[in-house]
């Protein structure tokens, strides 16, 4: 019995080890992702705008209300695909599930575009437009899975294909019938944290928090859910309470990243897997990690988009793309 608590020990210990250094690291990045740029700063440049007592006024500008909310905005919302692509694979039992099997891009992506078009005046309705989007996709899909006869994940990754498919078909026929607006829609559906000012970090974080803390306070009964449903149920789970409580939390997580950030995929697929990678199954310390690597991986592939190709600015989604592509078919071949 002395034998196991040591190893239950070092084993915690070794977890707590992997969060905490993935900690420092986010931080590290993220003080280069504010120096770096077209202009780009020294350390003691960055901390005196941070602190907004820089002798040029132009450092403060950029460092404090250009760079800081974009980075942090990009955290953020890399942090809420990231738990949300891992509430769906435990709940769902599948490894390649992310934010998209739930329609919640598509129900943003569908909504955004019709804010900018009917209300083209109303850009400041498109963040709100998209998150009510991506909440009503993902219950229209909880909605049809259960009037289906299917095995229960099935019916929720059937009907999230569905859905999926049929708001991007209608995304793309509003898109081709205003052509005359194709630049700006067709750009925030590629993802982008362009222009993203402390309106929009205002805009997320409460959700990012709140979301968090839910997923964290719900970890044991994700863990349960990795046993199966017939397990699940005989140690006291309430399957389809929890499944529906998870899959809200899950959408309002994806929903408010996709509501500041586009249609960025792949994030909610790749953190999940490297978290499980460094501190195994348990929810209870992968979900911790999972937010702080997909913060991480959102916000430093936002920095590569504004850089690699400087004065020009990729759309972030484009780099998480490549990233993620190649990962995909790496855990798909693992699987197999």
């Amino acid at each position: 019995m002395i034998d196991q608590n040591q190893g239950y020990d070092r084993a915690r210990g070794r977890r707590l080890t992997a969060i905490l250094f993935s900690i420092f690291i986010a931080f590290a990045l993220c003080v280069t992702s504010v120096a770096v740029g077209t202009l780009s700063f020294s350390p003691m440049d960055v901390w005196e705008g941070l602190r907004g007592i820089s002798s040029e006024p132009l450092v403060n500008q950029i460092i404090h209300n250009i760079r800081l909310p974009r980075v942090l905005t990009g955290l953020f919302a890399g942090m809420n695909l990231a738990v949300s692509g891992a509430l769906l694979q435990g709940i769902l039992r599948n490894p390649l599930t992310s934010p998209h099997i739930i329609g919640v891009n598509a129900g943003a992506g569908f909504m955004a575009v019709a804010v900018m078009i009917l209300f083209p005046e109303k850009i400041e309705w498109i963040p709100s437009g998209a998150f009510v989007g991506a909440l009503m996709a993902a219950m229209l899909v909880y909605g049809l899975s259960l009037a289906s006869r299917t095995g229960e994940t099935v019916r929720i990754i059937l009907a999230g294909v569905a859905v999926s498919a049929l708001l991007s078909a209608l995304t793309s026929g509003m898109m081709f019938l205003n052509s005359d607006q194709l630049e700006v829609t067709y750009g925030w559906l590629l993802g982008s944290l362009s222009g993203r000012g402390w309106s929009y970090f205002h805009l997320l974080w409460p959700y990012s928090l709140g979301g968090l803390a839910l997923a964290l306070a719900l970890a044991p009964k994700v863990n349960l859910f990795s046993l199966g449903d017939e397990i699940g149920s005989s140690l006291g789970l309430q399957v389809p309470l929890y499944r529906a409580i998870l899959l809200v939390v899950a959408s309002i997580l994806a929903g408010s990243a996709v509501s500041v950030a586009g249609t960025i995929g792949f994030v909610g697929l790749m953190a999940p897997h490297l978290a499980r990678l460094m501190v195994g199954n348990d929810y209870r310390y992968s979900l911790i990690l999972t937010a702080v690597l997909g913060g991480v991986l959102l916000a430093t592939s936002d920095t590569v988009a504004r850089t690699i190709f400087q004065p020009i600015e990729l759309s972030v989604g484009i780099v998480t793309a490549v990233l993620g592509a190649p990962f995909f078919l790496f855990l798909l071949f693992r699987k197999r």
